[in-house]
C-alpha cells in the first residue's frame, strides 16, 4: 500500500515543484485548500493529517495544470476581491489588487464630493467579472449602478456574480459608453484594456494563454480606449461628478492630460498604488 502524504508534506512537495518550474510556490497552498475544502485556519490546524488518495490525485492534477500555465483562479474557479469571492473563467479578466485601490479611493472621494444620501448613478465600463460594479453596489446600496461590456460571454459571468452576491446591478452590452448614451452619470469608473500589443511577447503565459486578450490589450500603445472615453464623457457627466480610471504603470500623466483636456475645470490627479506605481487617475468635477 502506498504511503499517504500528510498535508504539510503535500504542500512542501507542490511548493518546490512549482518553484522549479518558475511558478509561485504560494499557489500550492491555495490549490491544496481548494481540494480539501478547508479554511485557512482549519488547513493549518490539520497540517499533520493524512491526505486521502483521491484528494492527493486531484491535488497533483491541479498542481500540474498550474505548472502548465493555467491560472490558479481558473482551477479554483474564483478570486477574492474586496473581501468577496468572484467567479472567474476564461471569459473575464481576473480581478487584481490594484482595482481594489481604485474602488477604495473612489468611495472616499465620493463621500467628500456628494451630499449625503443623494441618489447617485455610478457606471462601470468594461465590467468583466463585475468586480467593480458589484462592489460599488454592495458598499453603497443606495446607488444605482450600471455596468457595460462589449463581451456577451463576460456579461453572463458578471450577472452570475451579481446574483450570487446579492447586488442589484443593471448590465448592458455594448461598446464603452454607447449603452448609456443619453443618461447622466455621477460616478464613472473603468479598468479598460490598457496593455500595448508590443508587451505580449514579454508577458507570462499564465496571462496571455488564459485571459481574454480583448480585456488586456489595446491599440495606440494601450491608450485608445481612454481617449475614446474622454471624448464621450463630457456630455454624460453630472456636476458634481467623479471619474476614475485604472491605468498601466507609466500611463498616468498621459491619461491625466486627456482628462484635463476633456474637463478643463476639473480637478485631475494621478494616484500611486501601494507599490509606488501610477495606477489610478481621478478627475473631480466641482460645482
Amino acid at each position: 500500500m502506498a504511503t499517504r502524504y500528510k498535508l504539510y508534506e503535500a504542500l512542501q512537495w507542490a511548493s518546490s515543484y512549482l518553484e522549479e518550474h518558475d511558478r509561485e510556490g504560494h499557489a500550492a497552498e491555495l490549490l491544496l485548500r481548494h481540494v480539501t475544502s478547508l479554511s485557512r485556519s482549519a488547513f493549518f490546524a490539520e497540517m499533520r493529517e493524512e491526505l486521502q488518495d483521491e484528494l492527493f490525485k486531484q491535488f497533483q492534477q491541479a498542481v500540474e495544470d498550474h505548472k502548465n500555465g493555467v491560472p490558479v483562479q481558473h482551477i479554483i474557479g474564483f478570486e477574492e476581491f474586496y473581501g468577496r469571492s468572484f467567479e472567474v473563467n476564461g471569459d473575464v479578466l481576473i480581478p487584481r489588487p490594484e482595482t481594489e485601490e481604485l474602488i477604495y479611493h473612489a468611495l472616499n472621494k465620493a463621500e467628500r464630493l456628494f451630499y449625503k444620501d443623494h441618489p447617485l448613478h455610478a457606471v462601470d465600463v468594461g465590467t468583466g467579472s463585475s468586480a467593480i460594479a458589484v462592489t460599488l453596489k454592495l458598499e453603497q446600496p443606495a446607488w444605482k449602478v450600471t455596468a457595460t461590456d462589449l463581451s456577451a460571454a463576460a456579461l453572463k459571468t458578471a450577472k452570475r456574480n451579481a446574483e450570487r452576491l446579492g447586488a442589484k446591478v443593471e448590465f448592458l452590452e455594448g461598446d464603452l459608453l454607447e449603452p448609456v448614451k443619453g443618461r447622466k452619470i455621477d460616478i464613472f469608473l473603468s479598468n479598460p484594456p490598457y496593455i500595448p500589443y508590443d508587451d505580449l511577447k514579454t508577458m507570462s503565459d499564465v496571462v496571455t494563454e488564459h485571459e481574454p486578450h480583448q480585456a488586456l490589450f489595446a491599440d495606440e500603445n494601450g491608450l485608445i480606449l481612454y481617449r475614446k472615453m474622454c471624448e464621450q464623457l463630457p456630455e454624460l457627466m453630472n456636476t458634481p461628478g467623479l471619474i476614475g480610471f485604472e491605468v498601466g504603470a507609466g500611463q498616468g500623466e498621459i491619461v491625466a492630460e486627456m482628462l484635463r483636456k476633456a474637463f478643463p475645470n476639473g480637478q485631475t490627479e494621478v494616484i500611486f498604488d501601494i507599490n509606488g506605481k501610477d495606477r489610478m487617475v481621478f478627475c473631480e468635477l466641482h460645482v
